[in-house]
């Protein structure tokens, strides 16, 4: 480079210094500017400063560790261990073996469930093992070469760009930060977003990012680099994202259970002042359906309740009246108590109720008709009580007595009989009593036009079920879903059969967090023979119109909550009586909003005597009762009982 010369002065002319201290082009130097192009220093500086930024630095890693979490299973953690820990704390065994280390591993499950913190959980773990080690006094042998874990964490969605190339460029800057801070984790949220199945997709720009992935995960052997994706929609990411080599372990992480809910509310409590002798257990087993986003909401809404308690319900008021911060003595009332989150529970709902998952159903067996004494004399619907408590119930509390013994508990059970018997409050009530979370579907709702979809609903709503585990799938009308194949000619109807058929045959390969199927049917010589045989739908019960003392034990749980004057006595007669037979449930629970009916009728005319509204006490009369069965017929015809009992007496020989 030329010396700048000083002939024209002694004393040397200042140098402008750009942002990074090098000196501006030479020709501006000493030589006189047009005015219209004068800048200053200042200007020029900030111009170039803009282009010569160099991007921020990356954010310190997650500091939160596994211990820190509540619900964690020891299979989850031993596959962590497994597929994250050791590949990146020690690739030289990996290397030494000759045997590839995983690049992948894929969280799923319903939203709310907890991948996201499990991810930062465990790069903040990882760290958390390296700067412990780092304490420790080395041996000769030992040789200190990790100190730090990267953690790049990125949104899927955040890749996507308008702009022809820029979502292949971000991906790929993102996999190339990951390889700079070797070794490291790079965490995809939301990966579905950016990997969704090429066939489905409707821009070539989703098939080039779905491409730029696959090209990324292969170039990452060796690079010390594993990705880890967190969706709750696995079934829409593309399959060749799920084969070996690239995600090659999937973590399934489904609705939490009782016990899983228990500790999570513990370490959500932990650092919360509760009363003493706080029952969790019973808090756990009042929260079916939460996942660990719906309990942490759930402990919040009651910390507020418990405020607005304590200091008279106002907070408006209590702002005025407070101005200054609290003292000791102020604070020391301030304990959460278990009616706080008894009405907090009323205030917030499950967000796997709101995104399609299951709960477990609030109907109970009394809700069906059964006595809490032991006289009760519903024979049909105890015996079809006690074989679905052996089918389900039992296999979901006492999952080790079944498999000492080498009895594998039935996949599904079929309810059939007449309309308006009580299939569907069966199902629940078994759902309820085992604590499972439960799905009802009816067969027609699986149905769709475009090809392909069908199959995909049947698909998607055994996943869920798995993800809501413990769980009963209930199918109503299931003949309309799985027809005899060889008396219908529309080939998607097959399909739709193989597709279930293929799920149920999985179900025997279940662990203890089991998916059960009951099925209802008013035509089971409808439903396709290959539903029936052992290990499918291999217990069919019949659910028929209901006894005389059936009717009265129906009457008495549909009565509750209705304010009948009199002696009830007389009604329990009238339907134990001939004039009823034939009714089903479905046919008393008419009766009785009949006769309520009747009632308001002639309330409606006191009132238009004269009478204010708030002033009358409307009442059910017997008398109305009897109006009532005037109007209500059975349901089911005396031919269709015949022909039900003929068909009955037809699958019992078949059994």
């Amino acid at each position: 480079m030329e010396s700048q010369s000083s002939t024209q002065s002694s004393t040397p002319t200042p140098v402008p210094m750009s942002s990074n201290g090098n000196a501006l082009n030479k020709s501006m130097q000493g030589q006189p500017t047009p005015k219209r192009k004068t800048r200053s220093p200042d200007s020029t500086s900030t111009k170039r400063q803009k282009t010569t930024t160099q991007a921020p630095p990356p954010p310190p890693p997650p500091t939160l560790r596994l211990s820190s979490l509540g619900g964690l299973s020891p299979s989850t953690h031993q596959k962590l261990l497994e597929y994250i820990f050791l590949p990146l704390l020690h690739p030289e065994i990996y290397t030494h073996t000759g045997i590839q280390p995983p690049r992948g591993v894929l969280f799923h499950g319903p939203p709310g469930c907890g991948k996201t913190m499990l991810a930062e959980a465990v790069g903040g773990e990882l760290n958390w093992i390296l700067k412990t080690n780092q304490t420790q006094p080395q041996t000769q042998t030992q040789t200190q070469t990790q100190t730090q874990v990267g953690f790049v964490k990125i949104s899927a969605p955040e890749l996507v760009s308008g702009m022809s190339g820029e979502s292949e460029r971000a991906l790929r800057d993102a996999f190339a930060e990951a390889k700079r801070q070797s070794p490291s984790i790079l965490f995809i949220d939301e990966i579905d977003a950016v990997t969704p199945k090429r066939e489905n997709a409707q821009r070539e720009m989703e098939r080039r990012i779905v491409a730029q992935f696959l090209t990324c995960m292969d170039e990452l052997l060796g690079q010390g680099v594993i990705v880890i994706g967190a969706t709750n929609r696995a079934d829409s990411l593309d399959p060749a994202l799920r084969r070996a080599g690239r995600f090659d372990h999937e973590i399934s992480m489904g609705v939490p259970d009782e016990e899983a809910r228990e500790r999570i509310l513990k370490v959500l409590t932990s650092s919360l002042r509760l009363e003493p002798g706080f029952d969790f257990a019973n808090l756990a087993k009042s929260t079916p359906g939460y996942v660990g986003a719906d309990l942490a909401s759930l402990t919040s809404t009651a910390g507020i309740i418990a405020v607005k308690r304590i200091f008279n319900a106002n907070l408006y008021d209590f702002l005025i009246t407070h101005p200054s911060p609290l003292n000791p003595t102020e604070l020391s009332p301030l304990l959460i108590t278990s009616p706080d989150f008894s009405l907090a529970l009323s205030q917030t709902q499950p967000s796997s109720k709101r995104e399609g998952f299951a709960t477990i159903p609030d109907v109970t067996w009394s809700d069906i008709g059964f006595s809490s004494s032991h006289d009760n004399h519903n024979h049909n619907l105890l015996s079809i009580r006690d074989q679905l408590r052996l089918s389900i119930v039992s296999p979901i509390k006492h999952p080790s007595l079944f498999s000492s013994v080498g009895i594998s508990s039935a996949s599904g059970v079929l309810l059939w009989g007449p309309p308006g018997c009580g299939k569907t409050l069966l199902a629940k009530a078994v759902a309820n009593e085992s604590q499972a979370n439960f799905i009802s579907i009816k067969g027609p709702e699986l149905l769709n036009k475009y090809i392909g979809e069908s199959e995909r609903a049947v698909r998607l709503l055994f996943a869920r079920a798995r993800a809501s585990a413990p769980c009963v799938v209930f199918f109503d009308e299931i003949d309309a879903l799985v027809p005899r194949r060889e008396d219908t000619l529309s080939e998607s109807s097959s399909r739709v059969v193989n597709t279930l058929l293929a799920e149920l045959d999985g179900l025997e390969k279940r662990d203890l967090k089991s998916v059960y199927v009951v099925a209802a049917s008013n035509r089971p010589d409808m439903v396709d023979p290959a539903m029936t045989r052992p290990g499918r739908l291999d217990k069919m019960l019949f659910v028929g119109i209901p006894t005389s003392e059936e009717r009265v034990g129906i009457l008495r749980t549909v009565l509750r909550g209705v304010p009948v004057q009199g002696d009830v006595s007389v009604v329990e007669e009238l339907v134990g009586s001939r004039k009823c037979d034939g009714y089903t449930g479905a046919d008393v629970r008419a009766l009785v909003r009949e006769a309520g009916v009747g009632a308001l009728k002639r309330s409606l005319g006191i009132l238009e005597d004269g009478f204010d509204e708030p002033l009358m006490n409307v009442t059910v009369l017997p008398q109305d009762f009897f109006d009532a069965q005037e109007k209500v017929v059975p349901s089911v015809s005396e031919e269709e009982r015949r022909r039900y009992e003929m068909l009955r007496d037809r699958m019992l020989g078949i059994v």
